[in-house]
């Protein structure tokens, strides 16, 4: 693994949606059930969301919409295998779904168990009339196999579908990202913190971005308009830990 490799490597897992740096979000009783990114809840209450949902989910495990949810949930803690366990029996009781197949993707991407969820993405994916999100979580999944190109393709592919879409452009900004271009990866967050859907956790990447191209009081601002206090100065510490760990402050000062 390259030093770039690891500097690069927290961006990874900004591409699947409820697993994001630091972020903070509204809460879950807000955001309906469309919405299955948990990343963004503070510790404490992403645990009462899990405790919910595992609740509902015992309740009912052939519920479609409670497992996709409480999968999520999981992922946005960590427990990514226990997630990949719940959607595994999804799966079997609904073979054909779709939403279930990109959910089940999404957790064995979360896993690190990408050449499976490729498998699942291409038996979902059907080419006269594509899903977006599964483009999206293909595209993620590419991404972290250092496959950026093809990546970039599948989200130019699935815009073309959803276009304003905030998920997708922010995707396309964070694969940026990880290839150190950072004023392209900029450029595509700046875009889709205008789009509908956009997050507090999109503009957290752009702060982010900024913050790692030496622009501390921009970044600080950014990240200040969406945390308490205490959480912006977390964050702030680990962008500078991410420049003094790879050694980017010179890279910065050239540029």
């Amino acid at each position: 693994m390259t030093s770039l490799d690891r500097f690069f490597r927290p961006m990874r897992m900004l591409l699947l949606a409820g697993v994001a740096v630091v972020a903070l979000g509204a809460c879950a009783s807000n955001r309906g059930m469309s919405a299955t990114d948990y990343s963004g809840l503070p510790a404490g209450q992403s645990h009462q969301t899990l405790a919910e949902l595992t609740a509902r989910y015992k309740a009912n495990p052939k519920d479609k919409g409670v497992a996709i949810h409480y999968a999520a949930a999981l992922r946005a803690v960590g427990q990514s295998k226990q997630a990949v366990a719940v959607l595994e029996i999804s799966v079997s009781h609904y073979p054909q779904d779709a939403d279930i197949a990109v959910a089940y993707a999404k957790a064995l991407t979360a896993d690190g168990r990408f050449e499976q969820s490729l498998q699942v993405l291409d038996n979902v994916i059907r080419p006269e009339a594509p899903d977006w999100n599964a483009l999206l979580v293909k595209g993620a999944t590419l991404d972290q196999l250092g496959r950026n190109q093809e990546a970039r393709a599948l989200y130019a592919q699935a815009l073309v579908y959803a276009p304003g879409e905030a998920s997708i452009e922010a995707n396309i900004g964070l694969s940026y990202a990880m290839t150190n271009e950072l004023p392209a990866a900029e450029q595509h967050l700046r875009r889709a913190v205008q789009m509908r859907g956009a997050t507090s956790r999109v503009r957290q990447n752009l702060a982010l971005v900024i913050g790692l191209q030496g622009r501390f009081e921009e970044c600080r601002a950014i990240y200040a308009a969406e945390l308490p206090p205490e959480q912006v100065e977390s964050n702030m510490a680990y962008v500078r830990a991410l420049l003094t760990q790879q050694n980017r402050w010179d890279m910065i000062e050239k540029s």
